[in-house]
């Protein structure tokens, strides 16, 4: 009978603003987000909604863990609001924002669900943002700082640690693009400056929580970007599925894995680098290179790949190619050689710490949520996931985004990834088919995916 490896951890994810409101509640200070959502000479965000309430998680993560422990999740993937545990970055700690993080986790421990905390999903301090952010090569010790009190704080409760969430969505959409917080557009040498910056507050965090909490600690840092699958599976059409993966020569060089990765683990850019990454990467002193710390565990965000051919190049869709509510392309693919090329590249073990598709979900007459796309989805995926793990990939987990549909950023509460659906008028959560699915995905250990 096929499974998932013994111990595989079964989880879901959300992230602080997204999910949990009160954004001025208890002492927590304002983040980049508060800000961007906020700004009235702006349209930053679709229906000018915000993460003020969100899904009220603050008020109401006792009946989240209830409704996780329900249906059988082994871990949840949180992040943790900076502002809320430190306001204005890098001054005195908030013990109220410390408080309700203590309660979050232990009540995760009280019901068997491990807690995988990530110290940082896009909700900068505003006032660190003030003197640069990212930018700032200030900010690599204030996270470090940062990194340091709170592990430090839940030192035997909180078991592996992830650092920063998608430093290719920071930098591309926060600073470069502008659509995400902080609204920045910068030139393509300084958007490689806050990649390298990024990097190096990685390995200070790094450093400084196994330096609290034992250098056995496995700490994680989780990028995103491009990953290519073959059209046609054979062994040409995998190598040069490889090399399209980690090529940095073409313009969305910034949303490709190894524009942090090279930097933490083969302390160096590719070759195929464009011209302003070499520009930069000439100002970088070798002292910098010398502070990189490589990962414990690689997190891999992934929804979605790429199809390319014998040559590396991209095959286009046919018509009608099935798409997520959010237009994403679905292909499941990704899953089996993603996890491979990562693997192949640099040899850690990876946690798929987050996937999942955008439904247009809704409550039936019946008063539940059906969502057979989803399942679909999650199970097409998974089955691909499991190749991986047949070919050595050592995969420790998969963590579905997300368990309650929240604020989707810019998009605000349009899109719906959650398997729970949240009522937003009532802030009523209603599980949905996918949810029932999943706990026997997870009794199974994948089994029923096979059957």
């Amino acid at each position: 009978m096929k499974q998932f490896p013994k111990d595989f951890l079964w989880g879901v994810a959300c992230a602080s603003y997204q999910c949990e409101g009160a954004w001025d509640e208890d002492g927590k200070g304002l983040s980049i987000w508060d800000e961007f959502c906020h700004d009235p000479g702006a349209e930053n965000i679709k229906n000018r909604d915000t993460g003020d309430v969100a899904c009220d998680s603050y008020h109401r993560f006792r009946e989240d863990i209830a409704l996780m422990k329900e249906h059988g999740i082994r871990a949840y993937r949180f992040s943790v609001s900076w502002p809320r545990v430190i306001p204005d970055g890098d001054g005195a700690v908030n013990e109220a924002g410390l408080l309700f993080y203590d309660e979050l986790v232990d009540e995760l421990l009280a019901n068997g669900i491990e807690p995988l905390p990530t110290l940082y999903h896009w909700d900068l301090p505003a006032a660190l943002q003030d003197k640069g952010g990212w930018l700032n090569r200030d900010i690599i010790a204030a996270f470090g700082r940062y990194a340091e009190i709170f592990a430090a704080h839940f030192k035997g409760r909180i078991r592996r640690f992830m650092t920063i969430n998608e430093a290719q969505c920071v930098t591309i959409l926060g600073y470069g693009s502008g659509i995400h917080a902080p609204g920045w557009k910068l030139g393509e040498e300084k958007i490689a400056r806050v990649f390298h910056i990024l990097a190096l507050s990685h390995s200070e965090a790094q450093r400084r929580i196994k330096a609290v909490c034992g250098a056995d600690t496995p700490v994680g840092v989780v990028p995103c970007g491009r990953l290519c699958y073959p059209a046609e599976d054979t062994p040409e059409n995998r190598e040069a599925a490889y090399r399209a993966t980690f090529d940095l020569n073409h313009e969305g060089w910034g949303f490709t894995f190894n524009i942090l990765l090279d930097s933490l683990i083969l302390r160096r850019y590719d070759e195929s680098a464009p011209a302003a990454v070499r520009r930069f990467a000439a100002t970088i002193p070798a002292e910098d290179w010398e502070k990189m710390e490589t990962p414990d565990f690689i997190g891999v965000n992934v929804y979605n790949g790429q199809a390319v051919d014998t040559e590396g190049k991209a095959v286009p869709h046919v018509p009608g190619f099935p798409l997520t509510a959010c237009k994403w392309p679905v292909t499941p693919e990704v899953m089996h050689y993603g996890p491979l090329n990562l693997y192949r590249r640099y040899g850690l073990p990876l946690i798929i710490s987050e996937n999942g598709q955008s439904c247009n979900d809704r409550v039936f007459l019946d008063g539940q949520v059906h969502d057979p796309d989803r399942i679909d989805f999650l199970h097409r995926y998974l089955l691909e996931l499991h190749k991986a793990v047949e070919e050595g990939v050592p995969l420790r987990g998969y963590l579905q985004w997300s368990f309650l549909d929240n604020f989707e950023w810019n998009q605000g509460y349009d899109e719906r990834f959650g398997i729970i659906y949240v009522d937003y008028a009532t802030l009523r959560r209603i599980p949905k088919d996918s949810a029932r699915w999943y706990r026997e995905v997870i009794e199974s250990n994948g089994a029923i995916l096979f059957a």
